[in-house]
């Protein structure tokens, strides 16, 4: 009991109660534990936990809550005292152009594997020294890493690069004997190194090529690049499980490993979920620091979610002052029954939002999903992309990977099935912060805030305006609804203003509420900005040609 006692002790660092940016102050034991866990190694098997909780800071709000980083959205009641508008949730559009890319390069093509070009997590960014947005994907199945650059985010093109000439491929494998399952690639703004503005894990697989799966042995392998082309490996560990994936919350500065782990049933079954595990330092996760650090259970499927699905893959972003999280939903037939079809497994993707960087409100209708139609391109096994979106203008765009599967294909050995075959690259097309608004004819009062910006911004549709109260809810002039000029637009960016003033540079550091007054429209977001020019200083997951840093400054 005494040994059992020292390694829970170890799952958790001691953070003595941080406050995060926006007022929420953690608990001295963090990450928290949800549930528990069973057996070795670390990431073996795990019990699932009896609930689910809500984010804390629902229970508990901030007495004030700082609103001076990012746009402020509304998909959660975080920001809202009371209102009588009602949330609306809203889902992206697939591109018109759907495929961006398709498998049709021998290399993507694959000789002894599955057609593929598509990303398997992977990670899209706006790389602001080359001025041009970059997506790394999975070149055939189980084979390489290619690259393809954009000016626009829809149209991508494959350039001819040295490390494979000829090809646009940038990593085949790690070591000879290792070959590529899930890659996760970030762009770090804030690196110390110019070598090391790009980082990667690479989930490998050693053995026999066309081995069963259960024959591989699982590692991830650690890189670092100074351009997102050429790479250099920085460590391995062998403690982890394919769709490892990896993230940077800059919020808190942590780097986080979103982590496949099994729960077991009392009947037998086995279900995929999520544990977590965090660091300072990108590389030191490499080596044993799994095992001497146990990473904590995070996320699985509960009640709210349809019976048998399952928690299959979490990515990751910073989006304006949140986290934004792209949940991948398994559910459907198992392996074996799709590969027997040579159709793919299903999964869909359903987007999640967080305030601490752990505790999640995730939305559980399909966000970005399968056809489930033999023939189309996109008919399932939906993957996200690292960074989650790019921003383009007025848009959200979110790259995301689709399997065709292939019907002719039966082979006996699932991995090599017609279940992996045709993958291919999409973009789903949502407005800016169009994930949630708050819509009808009615009022919105905020909780107490508190900014150090001097201009009111919102995105919204047609009519909407707005007053400035005090922590006791009383109208301070002039910034009352009667002096308020009513904004009738639709716009991600409006100025609002009053008769006589729009600077609110008089209230900064104080508690205020603000009242917002909407008729037959939509609200999508708030947020005070310092200058005119709307800047939010909010994070733009993986960025755009507005931004030099990642960040709406």
């Amino acid at each position: 009991m005494k040994l059992a006692l020292v390694f829970l002790a170890s799952l958790a660092i001691a953070h003595a109660g941080e406050t995060l940016y926006n007022g929420i102050v953690l608990p001295d034991e963090w990450p928290p534990r949800i549930g528990g866990f069973a057996g070795a190694p670390p990431l073996a098997v795990w019990k699932k936990p009896g609930e689910l909780p809500e984010p804390p800071y629902l229970k508990k709000k901030p007495d004030v809550i700082d609103i001076s980083v990012g746009r402020q959205l509304f998909v959660d009641d975080f920001l809202i005292a009371s209102t009588t508008l009602k949330r609306v949730w809203h889902k992206p559009v697939k591109f018109s152009g759907n495929p961006v890319l398709k498998p049709e390069k021998p290399w993507e093509l694959g000789t002894t594997r599955t057609p593929m070009a598509a990303p398997f997590s992977d990670g899209c960014f706006y790389d602001p020294a080359t001025k041009r947005f970059m997506l790394w994907y999975s070149s055939a199945w189980y084979d390489s890493t290619a690259l393809a650059v954009s000016s626009d985010g829809l149209r991508w093109e494959r350039p001819s690069l040295d490390v494979f000439p000829g090809t646009n491929k940038v990593m085949l494998r790690g070591r000879d004997d290792w070959r590529r399952d899930n890659v996760s690639v970030w762009l770090d703004h804030d690196a110390a190194k110019a070598d090391e503005r790009f980082k990667a894990i690479m989930f490998c697989r050693t053995g026999a090529l066309g081995a069963k799966l259960d024959d591989y042995h699982p590692g991830l392998l650690f890189l670092s690049s100074p351009d997102g082309i050429h790479w250099t490996e920085r460590g391995t560990t062998e403690h982890s499980k394919d769709n490892t994936t990896m993230f940077y919350n800059p919020f808190r500065k942590m780097w986080v490993f979103s982590h496949r782990i099994h729960i077991k049933h009392d009947d037998g079954r086995y279900e995929r979920a999520r544990a977590y595990w965090e660091t300072k330092d990108f590389f030191s996760a490499a080596g044993d620091a799994f095992v001497k650090r146990t990473p904590v259970f995070w996320s699985c499927s509960d009640a709210q979610d349809a019976p048998g699905s399952q928690v299959y893959k979490i990515d990751a972003a910073p989006y304006e002052s949140v986290m934004l999280g792209l949940f991948e939903i398994l559910s459907g037939a198992p392996n074996e029954v799709a590969a027997a079809e040579g159709r793919p497994k299903q999964t869909d993707l359903q987007v999640a939002f967080s305030r601490d960087g752990f505790h999640w409100i995730r939305h559980r209708e399909t966000f970005i999903g399968g056809t489930q139609k033999p023939g189309d391109w996109d008919r399932g096994y939906i993957s996200s992309c690292g960074g989650c979106c790019i921003v383009a203008g007025d848009e959200l765009l979110f790259p995301f990977g689709a399997f065709a599967g292939d019907a002719t294909n039966l082979n006996k050995n699932i991995m090599w099935s017609g279940l992996y075959a045709n993958g291919a690259t999409g973009i789903a097309k949502l407005r800016r912060d169009g994930f949630a608004s708050m819509d009808g004819t009615g009022t919105l009062t905020t909780e107490k805030l508190r900014f150090t910006g001097a201009h009111l911004f919102v995105n919204i549709k047609d009519r909407v305006r707005a007053e400035v109260l005090d922590a006791d809810g009383r109208p301070i002039a002039p910034f009352t609804l009667a002096n308020s000029i009513s904004a009738e637009a639709d716009s991600t960016k409006l100025r609002m203003a009053w008769r006589g003033d729009d600077d609110l540079s008089m209230l900064r550091g104080k508690a205020v509420r603000f009242r917002f007054e909407v008729k037959d429209g939509s609200l999508f977001a708030f947020w005070i900005a310092k200058n005119a020019d709307g800047r939010s200083d909010g994070l733009v997951a993986g960025g755009g040609p507005e931004f030099t840093r990642g960040r709406d400054e």
